[in-house]
């Protein structure tokens, strides 16, 4: 006797998804439409993409930055007005990096996206492995992160972009979300969605934060979409996995939990930036990036004060 297969509850083909909170079982082609809607209905809602625009979208080569890549061509690529280009850093990750780096240069060979490659060595004298193996008070993704934002931003700024666009799925915003919420960090929670444009920061845009991270993944399967799907080396070093195994467990036992999360936090936001206002930009007096102290943070972080 065969095992009867699940079917898609909008077609009656065979489903390759389940998703617990929307209770729906879907195929191959009625799941690729669902993420698009989705994040189709994310730009609209949140971003607002004028003519004559230059996009620039941060490419790790991962799974998320790729996808987002991807559907972002899909959806402005017949566009003569805009203009797509990828900025992928170079952190210095032995092996790691150079695999991942492959894997973006295939994906903007194969839809004809402009791929520009920078590092670490080069910007800042010295790699993250470099960095890593030194005596040091953070951990190696604190460093990481603040270095690639603020090469990604200058590198952004100097194409003349009018949007970031970051690959981080519904995951990494509720994680986010939730780290701030223990930390008790509220400034912090409202510079997630700034309210206004600010001299010296690109605007952020962020198309999958309402795509769950397995269905990222799925997505870029079905697509054959060439992702790296390997692990950053230093990942282990992060606060974030304990929160990260937190919610999935939340997840797993009340689905929706992370959608209600950020849902909370949408509402919010908005109210919570009015008693915190964003602070006065400055310029870091030792690199010139748009900062809120006299030094920015990469700077205090690479000991340059």
């Amino acid at each position: 006797m065969t095992e009867e297969k699940t079917r898609c509850m909008k077609c009656n083909h065979e489903a390759i998804i389940y998703q617990p909170y929307s209770g729906m079982h879907l195929c191959k082609k009625h799941f690729t439409e669902d993420v698009e809607r989705k994040v189709k209905l994310t730009i609209r809602k949140n971003y607002n993409i004028g003519k004559n625009e230059k996009i620039a979208v941060a490419l790790s080569g991962g799974k998320d930055s790729c996808v987002a890549l991807y559907i972002l061509n899909k959806i402005f690529g017949k566009r003569r007005d805009l203009e797509l280009v990828a900025i992928t850093v170079d952190e210095g990750i032995s092996v790691y990096r150079e695999r991942s780096i492959g894997y973006a240069k295939k994906l903007t060979s194969e839809i004809g996206v402009k791929h520009l490659i920078h590092s670490f060595a080069d910007e800042y004298d010295i790699s993250l492995d470099e960095l890593a193996a030194k005596e040091r008070v953070h951990g190696a993704c604190s460093y990481c992160g603040v270095l690639r934002k603020s090469l990604v931003n200058r590198i952004a700024l100097d194409i003349g972009a009018k949007r970031l666009v970051t690959g981080h799925n519904l995951d990494d915003e509720a994680q986010t979300i939730m780290m701030n919420h223990l930390g008790g960090d509220v400034e912090r929670m409202v510079r997630l969605s700034p309210p206004r444009e600010l001299e010296g920061l690109v605007l952020r845009a962020k198309p999958l934060r309402k795509i769950p991270e397995n269905e990222v993944e799925l997505y870029a399967k079905v697509n054959d979409i060439p992702v790296d799907i390997s692990l950053c080396p230093y990942k282990h070093e992060a606060l974030r996995n304990e929160v990260r195994l937190m919610l999935d467990d939340f997840e797993q036992k009340h689905p929706g939990t992370k959608y209600s999360l950020q849902k909370g936090f949408d509402k919010m936001v908005g109210i919570l930036a009015k008693e915190f206002p964003q602070a006065e930009i400055k310029k870091c007096t030792i690199c010139g990036q748009a900062c809120t102290a006299d030094v920015c943070q990469a700077c205090r972080l690479l000991g340059k004060t």
